[in-house]
């Protein structure tokens, strides 16, 4: 499909003439300036963007501004990685990579979403130290599977490589929330 189907004409915020590359979980898409990741990805018919916390069920986009709770992706690779950031605030940019978070192995496929199945059996009140018989196998196995299931982005790894600008000020006297 066409992405001049999901894009209205009378808009003036996408620059139509400048055309943009952006990869979602490892693919190529494209989208136009002025495009935010969620546009771009909707407009190239992708709805799944991620998986709910607890049960894995899909998630999409559901809004269009800072109000969509369930948009969240990885923004960047490596060191300069950024978890937990809303697909409808990320203006798209040329070669920007993002993937989606709390899915595993891949976003279509998720193992995790036997949590959906199981959910009977999961209250909202599940006491998750109901593993803790064996001290062995809650440190091995019980509590990495709880962490990877659970969380939602991944933090950068190693040491952020660039450098900032520090400023020591020192005063006397410092109001905080004084008002006008």
């Amino acid at each position: 499909m066409s992405m001049q189907l999901f894009r209205t004409t009378g808009g003036n915020l996408i620059n139509r003439e400048q055309p943009l590359s952006f990869r979602f979980n490892g693919k190529n898409y494209n989208g136009y300036q002025g495009d935010t990741l969620a546009s771009g990805l909707l407009a190239n018919g992708v709805h799944l963007v991620g998986r709910s916390f607890k049960y894995h069920r899909p998630r999409g986009i559901m809004a269009s501004g800072i109000e969509d709770p369930q948009s969240m992706v990885q923004l960047g690779v490596g060191t300069r990685t950024v978890p937990n950031l809303k697909s409808t605030e990320i203006e798209l940019y040329d070669e920007l990579q993002a993937a989606s978070v709390n899915s595993w192995p891949s976003l279509n496929f998720d193992l995790l979403s036997i949590n959906n199945i199981v959910s009977r059996l999961l209250p909202a009140g599940f006491y998750y130290k109901t593993f803790f018989g064996s001290h062995k196998l809650w440190q091995y196995l019980f509590e990495p599977l709880i962490r990877r299931g659970s969380g939602w982005g991944k933090a950068p790894t190693q040491a952020d490589p660039d450098v900032y600008d520090h400023k020591h000020v020192h005063c006397d006297v410092l109001v905080v929330g004084g008002g006008p």
